[in-house]
This record gives C-alpha cells, structure tokens and sequence, in this order.
C-alpha cells in the first residue's frame, strides 16, 4: 500500500483524485493539506509540517506559493513528491531541478496520458513539418485558470521547438499589423466558462492543414494520470522524473 499526502486536497482536483483514489487498490489518501479544512475521510492539516500519519508519496494538486514548503518537507522526510500543479516561475523551476538532485521528484505541466502521447508524437512529426508548415498551437480553458497560456500549452511549444533545428521564436496572441514569420510558433489562450482544457496543434501548409487536437472531457484524466504518477513513484530513488517515465513503465 502506498499512502498519499495529498497537498491540495480542498480544491477541485484534490476532491477528485480523493475520490477516484478509492478504485485503486494499492493506493491511499493518508492525509491533506489545504488552507481551507474541509470534512475528508482522512485527517486534513493547514501546515504540511503538522502531518503525523505515515506517508510514502506527497502529491501536490494546488498553487505555485506551496512549493517552498512542500519541497522542504520532503526533503527532511526523505519522500519522493509529485508535482502536478503549473504556473511555476523560472526560479521556481530551477528550485524543483535542484531538488531533485537530493530527493525523487516527479514534475509534468499535464498529468493526462493522452497530452504526454500527443507530446511524444510532436517530436517525432515536427521538424518533418517545419519546413512546409506553419505552427500555431490554441488552448481553451476555463474562466478561474489563473495563468495564461496555459502549463501544457508551453510543453507542447518547448517540445516543438526543441525537435526544430532551426531558430524559432515564441509569439503570445497577434495585434497590429505584419506579416506572420515563418519562424513563428503562434501561443494562443482562450479562456471561458467551465471548459476543462483543449488543445490544438496546427501544421498550416499550402492547401492542407494537420492538426493534432487533444480534448479533456473531465477533470478525471488528471487525476488518473496523477494516481498512477504515484503508484510509479512509491520507493523510486533520487532524481527527476516526468510523465514519460509512467508512460515508458505502462508499455
């Protein structure tokens, strides 16, 4: 049994994962942090540091301002930790590869497993395409996402520009007048009502299009892929990990 510090563990995700934890027989919420203490099958903490229960895995689902705290206590229990959240900054970042020098860390800017495949498959097909196609990419998300674009929208462009030998150059939304680059990958963000989170990949050649589209129906998908993060992670030695080893391990 692997049991679970869930960081988080009010907020919607959190609610989720909780609740689809219990379908997994190996795994367990042990307890939660979250500013807002709400009623749980499981005791529930507004300091991460005042946990007393067992704890095998921390898995964070909340906001970039927990980092610092949640790293720290990882560190002095010496417990590998799963890294969902996005809307890091640079230094944060690098505070996280740091860490992971001294502690298992697993990070990804898209728990679904179907982002990570359609990511595996950008690099394969997009310096094929470069050449004769321009690339935007469009994600939609909901009215309360707070940053913009979106975590999996910039995982997505990097792993674009990464497979492109070429100088490529980022550009966030269009106004005013000029033609478009070709050097340009095109970021846009689109944010309304109670969208979970789409994204479209588009290769815009003469006469054709090829886009590569993912959709979420429900905020499931994260969740699974976060619980088998876990599963994957229980007793993993120091280093940094990502959802490519999860989907590496499931082949």
């Amino acid at each position: 049994m692997i049991n679970i510090l869930l960081n988080g563990c009010s907020g919607k995700m959190g609610t989720t994962i909780s609740s689809l934890c219990k379908n997994y027989p190996n795994l367990k919420i042990a307890a939660g942090v979250d500013k807002f203490i709400s009623k749980s099958d499981y005791p529930v903490y507004s300091n991460i540091f005042d946990c007393k229960e067992v704890i095998d895995v921390i898995l964070d689902f909340s906001r970039p301002d927990s980092l610092d705290s949640i790293l720290e206590y990882s560190k002095e229990k010496n417990l590998p930790i799963v890294l969902c959240t996005t809307g890091y900054t640079s230094e944060q970042l690098s505070k996280i590869e740091q860490y992971s020098k001294v502690i298992p860390v697993f990070r990804s800017a898209n728990m679904s497993l179907g982002v990570n495949i359609v990511n595996n498959i950008l690099k394969k097909v997009s310096a094929l395409l470069y050449k004769d196609y321009d690339i935007e990419i469009v994600e939609k998300h909901h009215n309360q996402k707070v940053d913009s674009p979106s975590g999996t929208a910039l995982l997505l462009a990097n792993t674009i520009k990464a497979a492109i030998p070429e100088k490529t150059d980022y550009v966030y939304g269009r106004e005013g007048s000029g033609k478009r680059q070709h050097s340009d990958i095109g970021i846009h963000a689109v944010r309304g009502g109670s969208i979970v989170g789409e994204h479209d990949i588009i290769f815009a050649g003469q006469g054709e299009t090829i886009e590569i589209k993912h959709s979420a129906m429900s905020r499931d998908v994260f969740a699974v892929g976060a619980l088998k993060a876990c599963e994957y992670m229980g007793g993993k030695p120091i280093g940094f990990y990502s959802m490519d080893n999860v989907l590496e391990n499931s082949i």
